[in-house]
């Protein structure tokens, strides 16, 4: 796949490989604990790409290496190996899963002008910490900001206008929460009500009794574990038969196998729902269940949009005409890449810029939905139009 992309992308100058020159590149994710249900999938899509690129003779004849750490889900260990990729000397890094954690851990990569690229974590705070020209942030997943008028704009349109939000006291949770403030407030509405609790919670009955009381005929849910599917038993076990949604980690095994029969028909933003509607996506999953030996892959997604990082990197780096792989350089490439790629998730022209670091926009979200265990499109003209890979706007 690779070779012909890089035929075709602009010639660049550089150093000759010598026998086991690489360009390393970090990656950093929650490999283990209990944010590994989409942390090993962005792995492998990553892993999927690069050996796809080195099979194409890598970048001017240079291996791609990848330099992996795993951060557990925990910002304290996610800073301390953020610092170790810096000192391993990378040419740039993707990764992050939890926004608590890569929020902990942006400093690191801006004070040492080290690329991050983004492609799970998706608090909206991330990518507007520092000033667009100055950032060294970008991102290939969808940000809350869209997420959370995407959703509130179906449930309108569903009729359901009285929310409950119930969210975690994470940074996603907290960030969360106030993306969904900010769309209601948009639509001239407020939440009749606002949960908050911490990880590990078991029981939430209280809370959606007075969700209930407050006359809420949708529960919106922004939790980065299990609580989401804690949101679902305790509504089931209350018989209180409203709806759910949420963003993307309602498509989240911990949800959906946690949930059982209570996630069934919950709903959410999608950037990539794991069905083969065209070539790039069809191929795509076929590779990477025959490389991985899996029948089902456990967040498409993150697998997804690890995948089309490592691309979107590798094609910003033929933008170097020197060679010289700098942080600031590589920062500069991306932000004026010049080749369209042709991704996964989207088709990518121009993905960033100096002033927008994020590459998703809201018309490549789709709605998904839970049904029998699985993800698949909430409406059929999302699965008529997923036909057709988005471009930014």
């Amino acid at each position: 796949m690779f070779a012909v992309h890089a035929q075709t992308a602009p010639a660049a100058p550089g150093p000759k490989a010598d026998a086991g020159n690489t360009v390393k590149i970090g990656i950093i994710g929650p490999f283990t604990g209990p944010s590994a249900d989409f942390g090993v999938p962005m792995l492998n899509g990553i892993q999927q790409a690069v050996d796809e690129i080195n099979a194409g003779g890598g970048y001017l004849g240079q291996k791609i290496e990848i330099v992996r750490k795993d951060d557990e889900g925990n910002p304290a260990v996610g800073l301390k190996r953020s610092q170790e990729l810096v000192a391993e000397k990378v040419i740039a890094t993707i990764g992050f899963c939890n926004t608590g954690v890569a929020d902990k851990s942006l400093e690191v990569f801006q004070r040492n002008t080290l690329p991050l690229i983004i492609p799970c974590a998706t608090g909206s705070p991330l990518t507007t910490r520092y000033p667009g020209p100055d950032s060294y942030i970008f991102r290939t997943s969808a940000k809350d900001g869209i997420q959370a008028p995407f959703v509130v704009d179906d449930i309108l349109k569903r009729g359901w206008n009285k929310v409950a939000v119930f969210a975690d006291t994470t940074g996603y949770g907290e960030a969360g929460l106030k993306d969904v403030e900010s769309a209601l407030a948009a639509k001239k509405l407020k939440p009749v009500y606002v949960a908050r609790f911490g990880l590990g919670v078991k029981d939430l009955s209280e809370e959606l009794k007075a969700a209930r009381e407050a006359g809420a005929n949708v529960v919106f849910s922004y939790a980065v574990g299990p609580e989401s599917a804690v949101v679902a038993r305790s509504r089931q076990a209350l018989k209180w038969n409203v709806p759910q949604v949420g963003a993307w980690p309602l498509s989240f095994p911990f949800f959906i196998d946690g949930a059982k029969e209570a996630g069934e028909g919950a709903l959410m933003a999608q950037t990539f729902i794991a069905e083969p509607s065209n070539e790039r996506r069809s191929s795509f999953l076929t590779s990477y269940a025959r490389k991985f030996k899996v029948n089902r892959i456990p967040v498409p997604m993150a697998a997804a949009q690890g995948y089309d990082a490592v691309y979107i990197l590798t094609y910003s780096l033929f933008g170097i005409r020197d060679g010289k792989l700098t942080g600031p350089a590589v920062k500069t490439a991306l932000e004026n890449i010049k080749r369209t790629y042709y991704g996964v998730v989207a088709t990518y022209e121009q993905p960033f810029s100096a002033q927008d670091k994020d590459a998703v926009t809201q018309n490549m979200l789709v709605m998904g939905m839970v049904k029998n265990g699985a993800i698949t499109f909430a409406y059929p003209e999302d699965a008529k139009r997923n036909l057709f890979v988005q471009r930014k706007q």
